[in-house]
């Protein structure tokens, strides 16, 4: 077998304190060792770089009741707890202890294509990949080790790949430009991010689709998820500059809660002038001032979906996926108007 950067059974074997059979028994899944044992040896094995394939392998053959969560939009910010944004604790407390109910244990990964890897990272028996990139290197690296995988979203880069769930975001957001719409919205601008996933583009996608079929001429602003509210509130001015539309929807709450604060500064009133809400809801939704209306994912739900597809893939079951889950729009005091007929 191959060795990567020279490391040999006898440098593992020094690393973990036990004898080059039992690196072997570990590697191969053979003899007598305790779990603990195998699992350690294994362990010291990948953070070496020993014979990574052979070990992912060898673990494969035998589960070792323990799945990976990689969240894509945390790894682009950079930040794994960016302030006010509770959507992505509630789906990693979701799936932890929905695959608690079905004994297994959830490891949280940060992107495993950098280095160094965390140990057992790829000797998991599948993962949950949360809103992959187009060409995204950690679907290219489940691929190639053979890993099964799921994703939260679809993969972009990839239509033929049908084991994802999701909200059904298509629905969520015409439900908001049918709303803006009702309240008398004639010019609707959309504020989206940059991150190269399906959450952004289908998202553009289905709001030009909705705009043509309404006769709305489209306006699409960009602003960087890693901006924040600092990026919303820049938004804001542009948006200004160019003429205040009726409504404007931000695709996160902390987009909207900076463009609520450039509006206010340019003098702009919400909802009087213009109507506000955010695709994604969040503590900057919920305690801006006014609140701005949001949609608020049934993470549950959807977590469930995406354990079972899982669990499939693991087992060698045909797909059921794509699976589209529910979400509810919260209207809120910044797109609340007395009806225009009234």
């Amino acid at each position: 077998m191959a060795r990567s950067k020279g490391v040999t059974i006898r440098d593992v074997a020094r690393r973990a304190g036990v004898s080059v059979a039992a690196v072997s028994m570990a590697l191969n899944d053979t003899g007598t060792l305790s779990a603990a044992t195998r699992l350690r040896v294994r362990a010291v094995a990948e953070e070496m770089d020993y014979q990574a394939d052979a070990l992912a392998r060898g673990l494969r053959r035998s589960s070792v009741g323990a799945i990976g969560l990689v969240m894509r939009s945390l790894d682009a910010l950079g930040e794994y707890a960016p302030p006010g944004v509770d959507v992505f604790a509630r789906y990693i407390g979701a799936v932890s202890a929905q695959a608690m109910n079905r004994g297994l244990s959830v490891m949280l990964v940060p992107d495993p294509t950098k280095r160094p890897t965390p140990p057992l990272a790829l000797s998991l028996d599948g993962y949950i990949v949360t809103m992959p990139h187009v060409d995204d290197p950690v679907v290219a690296l489940l691929e190639q080790r053979e890993i099964p995988y799921v994703t939260l979203g679809r993969d972009p880069g990839r239509p033929e790949f049908t084991d994802w769930a999701t909200e059904d975001e298509q629905s969520s957001f015409r439900r908001i430009y049918e709303h803006f719409a009702g309240n008398g919205a004639r010019s609707i601008a959309l504020v989206r991010g940059t991150d190269p996933n399906a959450w952004n583009i289908d998202s553009e996608a289905t709001y030009r689709a909705w705009c043509e079929s309404a006769r709305i001429t489209p306006r699409v602003y960009m602003s960087a998820e890693r901006a924040g509210e600092h990026g919303g509130e820049s938004v804001a001015h542009t948006i200004v500059d160019d003429g205040v539309p009726d409504a404007i929807l931000c695709h996160t709450g902390r987009q909207a809660a900076g463009v609520l604060a450039g509006l206010a500064a340019r003098g702009v009133p919400v909802p009087d002038r213009t109507m506000l809400a955010a695709a994604s809801d969040s503590e900057h939704t919920r305690h801006s001032r006014p609140a701005i209306s949001a949609v608020e994912l049934h993470v549950t739900e959807t977590t469930l979906a995406l354990l079972d597809l899982l669990q499939a893939r693991i087992a060698g079951t045909p797909s059921t996926g794509p699976v589209l889950t529910t979400s509810r729009f919260r209207v809120r005091a910044s797109s609340r108007r007395p009806h225009p007929n009234t």
